[in-house]
């Protein structure tokens, strides 16, 4: 029996389908695994800030998106789609493990961010290898014609969404345990399943991954397909490079050095400008060709907002369904990193009733064109968002909300998704020209890096409410020994590990307090000299020269963090939510210690564009205002936009 034959069944697929529906679908468990639990490990591990971990996750999932413009560009030169796979696959097994390593020496917080950093680098690399080979060899598989490439697609699309449905589940479970130390058995599923995506590709793929005739599919550079093709090259203008490479330039001096942006979001933005500028700047193209470049520029720009909102899931939304949800369910409090599968779950639910509405519109010449289909869904974006405002608006500090409201919001997003997400690449496919193909391909990759790099700049305007720890010892001072121990502080140390404690080694009084199951953190001696400690730290007035004395060791320990109003002098604070009431058997003391305490709350908003982010309601606001704003706009250029298509649909 030939290879031809064994690849394909009599009646159905080929069965090299289901060996890239396998591996695409360990690699996305692999990734969505390490997503659900990233932002919780960097806060509740590394103890880093809200506005840091949002960062790093934004850099993070932005380069993602940026390097599969390299893989793609190696593999199709160089190696070939299947070298390029497993090379890309090895580096990102190789990253999780060092997401392992880092989550082992989490109490190095040095050491375990430097492993981290590793992690992060060779996941971003790998993934630029494996992402882009994957997808490219499932339309090979059949002859030039086939009608059943449309449903491989479907069926490729659905391994991705097991991949995502699955991953927070397991890897939540095993890392997000409430215990620092645990994180790591989430990223060594991960990684884990990453191997497993490489080992069954490589064994498999000899045998399945074959053209109908039985070639060899990715083996080699698709050079053939390049001698083949009589499309134009690409017209080469040095003047047209240098003075776009400038423009890069100054935007990304501008953005660093004038806006105060990190490097990596420098470069992101300042390429998504200049690369454009560049190709539109081409004097070879005709007034058609330009209009068409233009419409995929627009819709971009809008992609960029759709998604920058849709993937506070990783980042804002985790900590939401961490801190503001209640999650007890039957006795049992569900993982905040679970959150995350219910996109992947309703995607699967309700992708095929969107093609039976999209086909029976179609059939009635009532399907929405393109760019109407992307503006529904920015609105069922903002809708979302809505919902969630509405379910926060005049919340309390400390006071958690219904899971239903989380449920609700990342429902209406998966129905704004299935209306946006099909429109991408088809889009680009259809309007570029020939000779720009790839790097309007480049282009649309290049949006979707920015739009997730300001999905963390926008996470890191998430609301943290902080208590002025010079209010919290005027409590001190005023109440006296009537509440010695009884308020405290907690000290993030005694968070850091859930292991068994040996009592034979404590004193007396602390094994008598953890014998009666209480917190293991600092006595109440212990708690009033802390409390001393932290009182009185001197911040300069340009709330950047934070030396005084041994402040660096003490916000570590204690989660200090610098607030800086705008007009006012920046002040010591702690997280409200590390602020805790005790013992205190008298109801009338306990409610006035709780109104001081909530007294002593410092001005900790932030603002974005004028936009002022007091508590939930505005942040969530913020996003209602930007999605909605955009569906707007978009549904009114919509009929421009069809006219600039000339004829394409």
């Amino acid at each position: 029996m030939s290879d031809a034959a064994v690849a394909e069944t009599p009646k159905g697929h080929p069965k090299g389908l289901y060996v890239l529906f396998v591996t695409e679908m360990f690699e996305r468990f692999s990734y969505y695994g390490m997503r659900a639990i990233f932002v919780l490990y960097m806060t509740k591990a590394l103890l880093l800030s809200k506005d840091e971990g949002s960062t790093i996750y934004g850099s993070y999932t932005g380069l993602v998106y940026l390097t599969p413009l390299i893989g793609g560009y190696v593999a199709d030169r160089f190696w070939g789609n299947r070298r390029s796979i497993i090379f890309g696959g090895l580096l990102m097994a190789a990253g999780q493990f060092t997401m392992f390593a880092s989550g082992t020496f989490f109490e190095e917080v040095g050491f375990s961010k430097l492993l981290m950093y590793v992690g992060l680098g060779f996941l971003i690399f790998g993934n630029g290898f494996f992402k882009p080979n994957i997808s490219t060899m499932v339309g090979q598989l059949y002859p030039a014609g086939d009608k059943r490439v449309d449903s491989a697609f479907t069926i490729f699309y659905m391994g991705i969404n097991l991949g995502a449905f699955f991953a927070p589940l397991a890897c939540g479970f095993l890392g997000d345990t409430g215990c620092p130390e645990d994180f790591r058995w989430g990223f060594l599923a991960a990684g884990i399943g990453m191997v497993a995506s490489v080992v069954l590709f490589i064994w498999l793929k000899d045998k399945y991954i074959v053209t109908p005739d039985g070639t060899q599919i990715g083996d080699r550079p698709n050079e053939a397909r390049e001698e083949k093709s009589d499309a134009p090259k690409v017209p080469f203008n040095l003047t047209l490079l240098l003075v776009w490479g400038a423009i890069f330039l100054g935007i990304l001096a501008a953005l660093k050095f004038g806006a105060d942006f990190d490097w990596i979001g420098s470069f992101i933005f300042s390429l998504t400008i200049a690369g454009p500028g560049y190709i539109i700047s081409d004097p070879s193209l005709t007034k058609v060709e330009r209009d068409r470049i233009w419409v995929i520029y627009i819709i971009a720009f809008f992609v960029i907002f759709f998604w920058s909102a849709f993937e506070q899931a990783g980042a804002s939304l985790t900590y939401f369904a961490e801190e503001q949800t209640n999650r007890n369910l039957f006795g049992w409090t569900v993982p905040a990193s679970y959150f995350q599968s219910i996109n992947a779950v309703a995607i699967v639910l309700l992708a095929p009733v969107f093609v039976g509405l999209w086909g029976a519109l179609g059939r009635r010449n009532k399907e929405p064109a393109s760019p109407f289909k992307q503006s529904i869904g920015l609105f069922l974006l903002a809708l979302g968002y809505l919902v969630i405002a509405l379910g926060v608006k005049g919340l309390e500090p400390g006071v958690k909300v219904s899971m239903l409201w989380l449920f609700s919001l990342y429902t209406i997003h998966t129905l704004g998704e299935l209306c946006l997400s099909p429109i991408g690449l088809s889009m680009v496919n259809k309007l570029a020209p020939v000779k720009f193909a790839s790097l309007l391909m480049g282009v649309w990759f290049l949006s979707t890096s920015a739009a997730n790099k300001f999905a963390g700049t926008l996470s890191a305007l998430y609301p943290e409410p902080a208590v002025s720890v010079q209010g919290l010892a005027s409590i001190d001072r005023e109440f006296g020994e009537r509440i010695r121990g009884a308020w405290k502080v907690e000290e993030v140390a005694a968070k850091k590990t859930c292991r068994p404690v040996d009592l034979s080694k404590l004193k007396r009084s602390d094994a008598e307090q953890a014998e009666a199951g209480k917190d293991k953190g600092p006595s109440a001696d212990d708690q009033a000299a802390m409390t001393a400690a932290i009182v009185g730290v001197e911040v300069p007035a340009d709330g950047k020269t934070l030396l005084p004395g041994d402040f660096k060791e003490r916000a570590a320990k204690f989660k200090l963090m610098v607030v800086k109003a705008r007009g006012a002098a920046p002040v010591v604070a702690v997280p409200l939510g590390d602020v805790q009431l005790a013992n205190i058997a008298d109801p009338a003391l306990k409610a006035e210690l709780q109104k001081r305490v909530e007294g002593s709350l410092v001005d900790n908003s932030r603002s974005f564009l004028g936009f002022k982010i007091t508590d939930l309601y505005d942040f969530f606001m913020l996003f209602v205002a930007m999605s909605g704003l955009s569906a707007l706009i978009l549904f009114f250029l919509s009929r421009r936009l069809l006219t600039m298509m000339h004829g394409v649909r």
